[in-house]
């Protein structure tokens, strides 16, 4: 059913409930602004409570907001004040849509949800990939998410590679899952097309928090294992907040061991940057890999990417594969081959055409999802349902 098709006239107010929006970063925290932005637009009354954040940096949401007195982290003080809130306002939720789109709230609810005074009319969860093996460790949080699923009306994942795994920990969930593929941002909506210009460096171009699970290392070893003649056209940039740890440390100082290869930090920047960021680069490359109990789930930046006419490198890992198409809109790579990787990149640097093809690909690829389309899947649906 096409997004212009779908009439809903929600019968109860939705509460969207996170520790990841507006001003953090980050695949959540995207996927969380969109879907309450697009739930607005199909007519529900939302009310966004997010973790607190400075006034000055809020936006015009087309939806209420209400910052909570907590920072937003998975640890017990936040759980704590957020099940506090919830208890305060057990009333609104009675006869309410609860969404929970990421763990940090699902953590709060797992044990008020054996009160039913706290339970909410109808509860909606969205499940990224990580979460799940977290709460499948422990076998008292694997039971606890478990009945927080029998709970719910209905539960969705972005991909079917996280949804594989959702059922393979907890099977109780199949007659109640669908699939929300993540989608283009809004505001990455309507991209120029991309313009060829003469250029004495070709970019290679990162972004994304500086983890080990994303990859920066790998990619930054894989390019200096290209031939120095190569490596002398190339540039790295890499954008990306610091993380925990010395993982920046290390990355600056593995560039600082190639004079021969140009690498650049530009740490966090704001969107309007970022874009011009995209249209300055001719290559994206987000080699993730799995990372204890870390997977990557989808990726929205590369779909950002994509808009913007990059063909991407990426290793074929959890549910990459659905972001980027292999040989269509980019290359995969079997993880743990930097030789292969090394290739991948020597490749596209030196056939312009495949460049372009997989790039015009990439711009019809990055559109095809649609947030209203997810939203009334999330909701539209689960009213009938319950």
């Amino acid at each position: 059913m096409g997004a212009s098709s779908i009439i809903v006239k929600p019968s109860d107010p939705l509460f969207l409930i996170t520790h990841e929006f507006y001003p953090v970063s980050g695949g959540i925290a995207t996927f969380a602004e969109e879907i309450a932005k697009a739930s607005a637009g199909l007519g529900y009354d939302v009310e966004v409570w997010a973790q607190s954040a400075p006034s000055h940096v809020e936006k015009k949401w087309p939806f209420r907001i209400r910052r909570l007195p907590l920072k937003g982290s998975h640890d017990l003080i936040c759980q704590f004040r957020l099940a506090c809130q919830l208890v305060s306002a057990r009333r609104q939720l009675r006869n309410a849509t609860v969404y929970i789109p990421e763990p940090g709230p699902m953590l709060a609810l797992m044990l008020l949800q054996f009160f039913k005074a706290f339970r909410p009319k109808r509860l909606v969860l969205t499940f990224h990939g990580t979460e799940i093996l977290r709460f499948g460790r422990s076998p008292v949080r694997r039971w606890l998410a478990g009945k927080l699923i029998q709970h719910a009306t209905r539960v969705s994942t972005l991909t079917t590679y996280t949804q594989e795994l959702l059922l393979e920990r907890f099977p109780h969930a199949a007659d109640k899952i669908f699939l929300t593929p993540g989608a283009l941002r809004t505001d990455f909506a309507v991209v120029p097309t991309r313009a060829e210009r003469p250029k004495d460096k070709i970019v290679i171009l990162t972004v994304g928090r500086l983890h080990p699970r994303k990859g920066q290392l790998i990619t930054l070893q894989a390019l200096q294992m290209l031939p120095v003649t190569v490596r002398s056209r190339i540039e790295y940039w890499i954008v990306g907040g610091r993380n925990k740890g010395n993982y920046e440390d290390r990355l600056r100082a593995q560039a600082a061991s190639d004079p021969a290869l140009t690498v650049r930090f530009f740490g966090n920047i704001p969107d309007a940057e970022l874009a011009q960021v995209y249209d300055r680069s001719d290559i994206f490359a987000l080699t993730s890999i799995n990372h204890g109990q870390s997977v990557e789930g989808f990726g929205l930046v590369y779909l950002e990417a994509a808009a913007h006419s990059l063909p991407i490198v990426a290793h074929k890992v959890g549910g990459v594969s659905e972001a980027v198409r292999d040989g269509v809109t980019g290359l995969l790579v079997t993880p743990d081959r930097p030789a292969e990787l090394a290739a991948a990149f020597e490749k596209l640097i030196h056939d312009v055409p495949l460049r372009r093809m997989l790039g015009d690909a990439g711009r019809v690829w990055a559109a095809r999802n649609c947030w209203l389309e997810n939203a009334s899947t999330l909701f539209a649906k689960a009213e009938d349902a319950a």
